[in-house]
């Protein structure tokens, strides 16, 4: 077949698309990322040559980089369209050196969303490879490769072997050892509120104390609230002394960048960051629906960026008038509005079909996928729309010196809200009439006990909020991280939160006392900025490598003959071995702790550490019920006499049997509640505590 372009994109999803918008005269083929990168079994950087790295063939990729320059010689021109983005640029940059092509043709093409007109505006204007962008993704590549090869093996040396660090790396593990270590160090404080029930006529309302004889009073004993309720006498009326009416706005939130949407997905549809980077990739490489080609349902998903192009915000407008009323648009959509500028890629993450609803593409997308497009889809929408209006009402009510404060809202207009709802679970407090001179009577008054409770442990939103709060790492890199610090077993999950290990904390102790500027803030934010004028011209790259690798590789001479060696110690397991009698131990391995015989290495017996559940296996009657995890790290329960016995459900038994059919009970997570269902469908039973007055 002959073709006179060839056009080379990254995913393979992503060429199929591509070709059908192109026509007959380009051939579009992936790289399925990456085809040249550093070494894994060496260093891969030359020092005493201004640390030009040794780039090779990945493994693996062979084959793929075989057709490329087959397919290459074939085109009269060849077009590189990875992502727009550092990484994009680099992989574009690998390519066009491995296929010898002139590092001076304008033949890098770029574009934010994967649509038909947009991908040929793009290719109307193909420029030159951006040598700033691939010497900033080099200078992080080399940094980073730096930091983990350097440090990795004092690692294994001072604690065990097949541990690693790296520069985001070690500062998101510090970030939440230390988290952890102000829980542990916590003292709870006792404190107390005052809530009081007014009514006037029927209607009933809250309020809560606020001051005493016009000074604030901090109720920190039962002593102190037993002052103020000697002061209130409850068969008598309470005065309203001041009643502010006003009107508050709810201004609605910028279109998702990438830290942002996947906090929100974590929060809404309870999605990892791997998962929510997933799936956003198939929406962006393009999905088929009905009889039209495939097209990229969202535009780039990698981006800093909260900008919307002219174009964006026009047709937003539009549809937003006509869907809901011109109330409801920020802005009036223009008669001719401002084409796009196709080169430039910082957009934010948006539909790039405001028309295409979820509901109306529903049927052609996995559930997953559905979520998030919706998320994306109302999260842009509502960006464009007015804000949301409450009117508001603050009443002080008094009686001998002690003021009590109620606070109303009510919904006047719902603006942004009407398409993307807040999370806020309070419904509207709407008080009776009142005026300043009016007099209400108690219904009831609860003074309660509270204790100051510890900061909580991160949640996966919480920490990406914390990185990107304080400029720590990039949107791409968040995901890498959290996986890493899971794998190398130095947090677990416990409740959805992170918990460091003791492996893990041994690993930060280790880093921050050798390399205290690798875990420190502003170092790290620095670097980041310093790689940031590398990508805009504005820093020489190699001297940046130069400045840090210096200082880092003296004090890393100076770990390896001052630091002790950590030993993490086995921990009794309180049975002997079945096989040779000595003690088991707890150790701790690279996936986490495991039944190990104290005899090692005379005797090499393991075991699973199982976490049982205190029910009996409801197919043989004789094990029991264990926690377990497939190679995916989703949980399930099994027999612990397995392979014997072959039982596992995805639901939690719960040691009951259904009333109806006698088949076991599950715990069945629905709706955010735990619900006790029978698998056949016939039986279901809300909880005590879940139960509705």
């Amino acid at each position: 077949m002959s073709y006179k372009n060839l056009v080379i994109v990254e995913s393979p999803a992503k060429a199929k698309t591509i070709e059908k918008y192109l026509g007959k005269n380009y051939k579009v083929v992936a790289s399925k990322g990456h085809v040249r990168d550093l070494p894994k079994s060496r260093m891969g950087i030359d020092f005493e040559n201004s640390y030009e790295p040794d780039y090779i063939t990945i493994r693996g990729k062979g084959p793929v980089v075989k057709d490329l320059k087959k397919f290459a010689k074939k085109a009269e021109n060849v077009y590189l369209a990875s992502d727009p983005d550092r990484e994009g640029e680099a992989i574009a940059w690998h390519i066009s050196h491995i296929l010898d092509l002139d590092s001076e043709a304008e033949n890098r093409v770029v574009f934010n969303e994967i649509t038909r007109d947009a991908v040929k505006n793009a290719f109307k204007v193909p420029r030159k490879l951006d040598n700033d962008l691939v010497d900033s993704q080099q200078a992080r590549r080399i940094l980073d490769r730096i930091v983990g090869y350097e440090i990795s093996p004092i690692l294994w040396k001072k604690i065990k072997s097949g541990l690693s660090a790296g520069r985001v790396q070690s500062l998101a593990l510090k970030t939440i050892v230390d988290r952890e270590k102000k829980i542990r160090e916590f003292k709870p404080e006792e404190y107390w509120s005052i809530d009081i029930k007014f009514k006037k006529g029927r209607r009933k309302f809250d309020a809560s104390f606020i001051h005493l004889n016009g000074k604030k009073k901090e109720l920190k004993s039962n002593e102190d609230v037993q002052e103020v309720m000697s002061l209130i006498d409850q068969d008598k009326e309470f005065d309203v002394t001041d009643v502010v009416k006003s009107q508050r706005k709810r201004n609605p939130y910028a279109p998702y960048k990438t830290s942002t949407m996947q906090q929100d997905a974590a929060h809404r549809i309870n999605f990892r960051t791997g998962k929510t980077m997933m799936i956003a990739q198939q929406l962006y490489e393009g999905i088929k629906t009905g009889r039209a080609a495939a097209q990229g349902l969202i535009t780039y998903m990698r981006t800093d960026s909260t900008r919307i192009s002219p174009l964006a915000e026009n047709a937003a407008a539009e549809f937003i008038i006509e869907e809901y009323g011109e109330e409801y648009s920020q802005i009036k959509p223009d008669v001719k509005p401002k084409k796009a500028n196709v080169q430039d890629a910082h957009e934010a993450i948006r539909p790039t079909d405001v028309t295409r609803t979820p509901e109306s593409i529903k049927k052609y997308l996995s559930a997953d996928q559905y979520k998030l497009y919706a998320l994306i889809w109302s999260r842009f929408v509502s960006s464009q729309m007015t804000p949301a209006v409450f009117d508001t009402v603050r009443a002080d009510i008094e009686q001998n010196g002690v003021k009590f404060r109620a606070n109303g809202s009510q919904m006047k207009f719902e603006g942004f809200t009407k398409v993307y709802k807040t999370s806020s679970k309070k419904k509207d407090n709407i008080l009776p009439e009142l005026e300043k001179g009016d007099t209400v009577k108690s219904d009831s008054i609860s003074p309660e006990q509270h204790f100051t409770q510890p900061p909580a442990r991160f949640t996966e939103a919480a920490l990406i909020k914390w990185l990107e709060e304080n400029g720590v790492g990039r949107p791409s890199t968040y995901a890498p991280t959290i996986e890493t610090l899971r794998k190398r077993y130095y947090v677990q999950m416990v409740a959805k939160r992170f918990e460091p290990t003791e492996l893990g904390e041994a690993v930060n102790n280790l880093v921050s006392e050798a390399f205290p500027e690798l875990v420190d803030v502003d170092f790290t934010v620095d670097m980041e900025n310093k790689l940031d004028n590398v990508e805009q011209g504005e820093q020489e790259w190699r001297k940046l490598i130069d400045n840090f690798y210096r200082p880092f590789h003296e004090k890393v001479e100076e770990a390896e003959e001052n630091i002790e060696e950590i030993e993490i110690q086995d921990e009794p397991a309180g049975f002997d071995c079945e096989k040779c009698g000595n003690p088991m131990v707890i150790k701790m391995g690279r996936y986490g702790k495991f039944y190990a015989c104290s005899n090692f290495p005379d005797c090499r017996n393991t075991q699973a550490i199982l976490k049982k559940i205190g029910v009996t296996c409801p197919e043989c009657g004789e094990g029991e019920i264990v926690e377990r995890k497939t190679k995916k790290g989703r949980i399930f329960w099994g027999c612990e006499r397995y392979p014997d016995c072959e039982f596992s459900s995805w639901d939690k038994p719960i040691g009951r049997n259904c009333p109806k059919c006698d088949h076991f009970l599950v715990e069945k997570k629905k709706r955010g509640s735990k619900n006790i269902i029978c698998p056949n469908g016939d039986y279901e039973e809300i909880p005590e505590e879940e139960e509705v007055d």
